[in-house]
């Protein structure tokens, strides 16, 4: 998965765990919520100095037929998971569906991420909603690498974990 479909990835994850999510700032009007949903962003994607200078080997691709060189390196992924109810009633479903998304990530998370670390917040109202907002957080760790020809040319970024959780 790249970069540009990480937060996608964990959304549909939630989603096949049965918890309503939407990628945060989808780029439309908002669609009004009935029960909880958790919105999903990528906070943050540290990885130490820059650059793919970390040679991971190489694999043969079939379809070009000719081998290809990966670089990379470990980094951590910080998604935002911010839950939102219709309040003022809705506190409940929020620590519901926190529990389900705790229960999601625990048992298989997004393929190829590792969960590190998982936190929620206090209830609070949103501003300039008549929703509740539960701030929650997930910290991931996966392979951000490269793949280059046989002429070191980079063709592709990939973000890649080191197994299922």
């Amino acid at each position: 998965m790249t970069l540009d479909t990480v937060r996608e990835r964990m959304a549909e994850c939630l989603r096949k765990a049965g918890v309503e999510a939407v990628c945060a700032w989808p780029g439309g009007a908002r669609r009004r919520v009935q029960g909880p949903v958790a919105a999903v962003s990528l906070r943050s994607c540290r990885g130490g100095p820059g650059g793919f200078r970390d040679y991971l080997g190489e694999r043969y691709n079939q379809e070009r037929g000719c081998w290809e060189e990966l670089y990379g390196r470990k980094v951590r992924l910080v998604f935002g998971l911010d839950l939102y109810a219709p309040g003022p009633d809705g506190a409940p479903a929020l620590r519901t569906a926190f529990d389900a998304v705790a229960g999601a990530l625990q048992r298989e998370g997004p393929e190829g991420l590792k969960l590190l670390e998982l936190s929620c917040g206090e209830v609070e109202d949103d501003p300039g909603t008549d929703l509740l907002r539960c701030p929650a957080e997930a910290v991931c760790e996966g392979w951000l690498y490269a793949v280059a020809d046989e002429a070191g040319a980079f063709l592709d970024f990939i973000v890649r974990g080191d197994g299922k959780v």
